[in-house]
């Protein structure tokens, strides 16, 4: 198999300690509102706290009980109402108006609002103008940092991707650089940081302020080096169709905060079952990463091994039997109900995902890549939206169509969108707007394709006058320029050449060998040159925004602790896909070091889309 540990690999920090802080703090706000209250919980918060602080734990800390956040009138009976929520003007509304509703009714109860991640002032100010300030006390619990597995870390913010680069909302950069200045206050100082994009830039300029603002601690370094990138240097890697067991399992069954659940389909029984999908998981650990048709030859292995260590209870003394009952049986049986669980999933997967029709969305992504047959594609994409296949699907290979070919001819788009508007529904006008905004979906502007066609003006003219011209046309608007950066980075293997998925030789088995993420393929080239130095004409493409800095911890500190220095921490600032983070295991199982990934949130194609999507009509 191509995922198991290596022996070499260097032992990643414990995150654990992340959860332990995050659940004290929480404690500690919970019990200065002492005596018996009711908690009212943010839906979207309901499966982190979770993973932090269960039920009991908080039954312990006098929560009676629990409520999720419906905005509409409660039914509590409490004299003291605890709400654990967002920062958003919304929910504060709602809690002003249940308060002055208690004032009318002449109801005195004690009320509490905890902010997390932190509060906003624009929350503060609607409390004062809804004449309630002085009856609320407020509070923010600093919960930035949900470790999901042993190397992946998450601040759970979806609308972090909608707020910060369509929006231009840039609340949560703080909240980002609060995360990185809490891993470098309890896992010692970074030696190296780079980064990639108008956000990652803001982020690092936002943690430095805390660092110079906090008291400086020298401790040894668990980790050496940070990545900071943002989602939109790479839109083409998350509209593409995922491929490995793990993110196919989140485009079909959506994993929630690490966790999944599995429908009567999978469990051949008549209810659903919430499975965690981490590294403890036996079965899943070694599939994880899998390409999906490695994952049937694998688990078929799997059984056969389990049904052996079964059948050696045959032929045992009473001793024997006693032996083997209180030390196997138990994980045996564990692990041969997470294996009947994995094959449910991927049987639903095979149902859905070998038809034809999954076969030739492949094949049309894998030309839109590689740049071959664009006409055919197009004919497919049309075929696709008068079939009302999916109306995500649809407008995920418009998406990709527009970015790898750098924009759409005039007539495609106007034709492609009013087919689109025809089948979907009028209401989709403004997802249009949001997605032409993000450099998603547009239309090819008189003169544009002479970017297209740089590599033949290079043959005419020097390189400044080309590098000049680029430059020109660059500021007109934000262009992919994927097919100057797929041939500069070799994103796209040569077609012509058999890929065999049982032994990958590079990240691209990640999408079956038709394409390198070209995030991944950014991080790979930096850490390898220790900087940006001899990727200027990337860079140009990806409208800058670079950097790299050497940190706060010594050059000789870092040197010391080896495996520090081969610990890579990246933080994908808009979603991180489940394909990008086997990549980066691959490329460290490759390179001996290992990546640790820190995202907003995790992503995938329908997450992306479904953000940018104005369909209120």
């Amino acid at each position: 198999m191509a995922h198991t540990e290596w022996r070499d690999a260097p032992e990643l920090p414990d995150f654990s300690l992340l959860k332990r802080l995050a659940r004290d703090q929480l404690i500690f706000l919970l019990e200065q509102l002492p005596g018996k209250k009711d908690l009212f919980i943010d839906s979207d918060l309901m499966s982190p706290l979770d993973r932090i602080a269960n039920v009991t734990i908080l039954k312990q800390h006098e929560v009676d009980k629990l409520y999720k956040v419906e905005l509409k009138p409660i039914v509590s009976s409490s004299d003291q109402l605890c709400f654990l929520i967002r920062p958003r003007i919304q929910t504060v509304k709602w809690i002003s108006d249940l308060v002055n509703a208690d004032k009318v009714a002449g109801r005195f109860r004690r009320y509490k609002i905890i902010f997390t991640p932190q509060k906003f002032y624009a929350c503060e100010t609607v409390l004062e103008e809804q004449g309630v300030y002085g009856d609320v006390t407020t509070d923010e619990w600093n919960f930035y940092i949900l470790p999901l597995d042993d190397d992946i870390l998450s601040l759970e913010l979806p609308e972090f991707f909608r707020d910060n680069f369509l929006e231009g909302d840039q609340r949560w950069v703080t909240t980002a650089g609060s995360a990185l200045h809490l891993l470098q206050s309890v896992y010692g100082s970074f030696s190296k940081v780079y980064g990639i994009g108008r956000c990652a830039k803001m982020v690092y300029e936002s943690w430095r302020e805390l660092m110079e603002e906090g008291e400086q601690r020298t401790r040894q370094p668990e980790f050496a080096k940070v990545f900071l990138v943002d989602r939109d240097v790479d839109f083409v890697t998350p509209l593409c169709s995922q491929v490995v067991y793990e993110g196919l399992v989140d485009d079909l069954f959506r994993i929630k905060c690490g966790s999944v659940e599995f429908g009567p389909d999978v469990t051949s029984s008549d209810k659903s079952i919430k499975v965690m999908l981490n590294s403890q998981d036996k079965v899943f650990s070694e599939i994880r990463n899998e390409h999906f048709s490695n994952v049937f030859g694998f688990l078929s292995q799997k059984a056969k091994n389990l049904q052996t260590a079964y059948d050696k209870r045959r032929g045992m003394d009473i001793q024997q039997m006693k032996a083997f009952v209180s030390d196997e049986l138990k994980g045996l049986k564990q692990e041969h109900r997470l294996l009947s669980l994995h094959i449910g999933a991927s049987e639903s997967m095979m149902k859905k995902k070998t038809k034809q029709d999954f076969q030739e969305l492949l094949k049309t992504e894998h030309s839109l890549l590689e740049g071959f047959e664009i006409r055919e594609c197009i004919t497919y994409i049309e075929e696709h939206i008068n079939r009302q296949v999916s109306m995500i699907d649809s407008l995920r290979l418009l998406c990709l169509l527009s970015i790898t070919e750098n924009g759409l001819l005039s007539k495609d788009y106007r034709s492609l969108k009013a087919q689109y508007l025809q089948s979907y529904g009028i209401k989709h006008l403004l997802t249009f707007a949001n997605l032409r905004q993000l450099g998603l979906l547009e239309e090819q502007q008189a003169g544009e394709t002479l970017t297209v066609m740089e590599s033949k003006v290079g043959k005419l003219v020097n390189d400044k006058t080309v590098g000049k011209l680029t430059d020109a046309f660059s500021s007109l608007a934000k262009k992919s320029n994927f097919r100057a950066l797929s041939k500069r980075l070799a994103l796209v293997p040569k077609s012509g050449e058999e890929y065999d998925l049982r032994v990958p030789r590079d990240m691209a088995y990640v999408f079956s060998g038709a394409y390198i993420p070209l995030s991944c393929k950014l991080i790979e080239q930096v850490l390898e040159r220790d900087g940006w130095t001899g990727l200027e004409e990337v860079t140009r493409m990806l409208n800058g925004q670079e950097f790299a800095v050497t940190g706060g911890s010594s050059s000789s500190e870092a040197r010391n602790k080896t495996d520090a220095q081969r610990i890579v921490l990246v933080m994908f600032l808009g979603g991180c896909t489940f394909s990008e983070i086997s990549a980066l295991r691959f490329l460290g199982k490759e390179r001996g070091c290992r990546f640790i990934v820190v995202t907003t949130a995790i992503t995938n194609s329908a997450r992306l889309l479904e953000a940018l999507l104005d369909n209120h009509a």
